[in-house]
């Protein structure tokens, strides 16, 4: 039996979210798909583990998982085939053989996730299932300020959703980007501001709020050096917005 790794990307909006809960929801979620079309296609069960759970409405250009099989057949033609069955907003992009030990999520390292807001006045047609729609100037200078504060090793409670199993909110932020894109295309937004984070692991709605946070010091509702006192004091009711999952995209998984 061989460990075989997949870089995938999909579309999140017709989506439950990456995980199967269960057997409700297994064909609406990206693991329940991708483990049905590729079981059918193997003809054995297989079981998919993915480097992290993105939920309802999240997308990913670079999520990773790996399968267990016993498949002889040749990769490519194998990655070509399951991507000609899958539904055309899930793809995969890469397929390779790795250690048996190699496991998606506990094997990485870091991970990095975008975060995309529409400041046009009118929230652009093309782009509007995949932002976060912001109709006036954002102070980003500001928001760069405060963003400062949020590098490093802290307690994330209140960045997070209230959360009852009692494990650590504790997480290590390495790096936080906030630029524009540059983009020629007039068919694609141009008044787009991007938000990445990149850290050794993120709590539940962790990067929704961070963004949520981050735009409120850029609309000039809070000072940036609160998020020193909002990190202090553990309070989601101190942070910004749970922002919706559409602007949200997983972008690169390191091991």
């Amino acid at each position: 039996m061989r460990n075989i790794k997949i870089l995938l990307m999909y579309d999140g909006n017709s989506y439950s979210g990456w995980q199967r809960l269960g057997l409700s929801e297994k064909n609406n979620s990206i693991q329940g798909i991708l483990e049905e079309t590729i079981s059918s296609y193997l003809g054995e069960e297989i079981h998919i583990t993915g480097s992290g759970r993105t939920d309802a409405g999240v997308h990913a250009l670079g999520q990773v998982a790996n399968f267990k099989s016993n498949t002889k057949i040749k990769l490519s033609a194998l990655m070509e085939d399951i991507n000609r069955k899958l539904p055309e907003d899930i793809r995969i992009l890469k397929i390779e053989y790795v250690d048996n030990d190699f496991h998606s999520r506990y094997s990485a390292v870091s991970k990095t996730y975008e975060y995309r807001i529409d400041t046009g006045e009118r929230q652009s047609v093309f782009s509007r299932k995949y932002t976060y729609h912001v109709p006036e100037t954002l102070n980003i200078e500001n928001m760069k300020k405060a963003a400062e504060y949020l590098i490093g090793t802290h307690d994330f409670k209140a960045f997070s959703t209230d959360r009852k199993d009692l494990k650590s909110t504790v997480r290590t932020i390495y790096d936080i980007n906030i630029y524009k894109p540059l983009i020629k295309d007039n068919c694609h937004n141009q008044n787009e501001l991007r938000i990445q984070v990149t850290g050794n692991g993120f709590l539940y709605n962790m990067v929704r709020i961070i963004t949520g946070t981050l735009i409120s010091v850029g609309e000039g509702k809070m000072p940036a050096n609160d998020i020193e006192l909002i990190l202090k004091n553990k309070k989601r009711e101190m942070a910004g917005i749970t922002l919706n999952p559409q602007g949200l995209f997983l972008i690169k998984v390191r091991y």
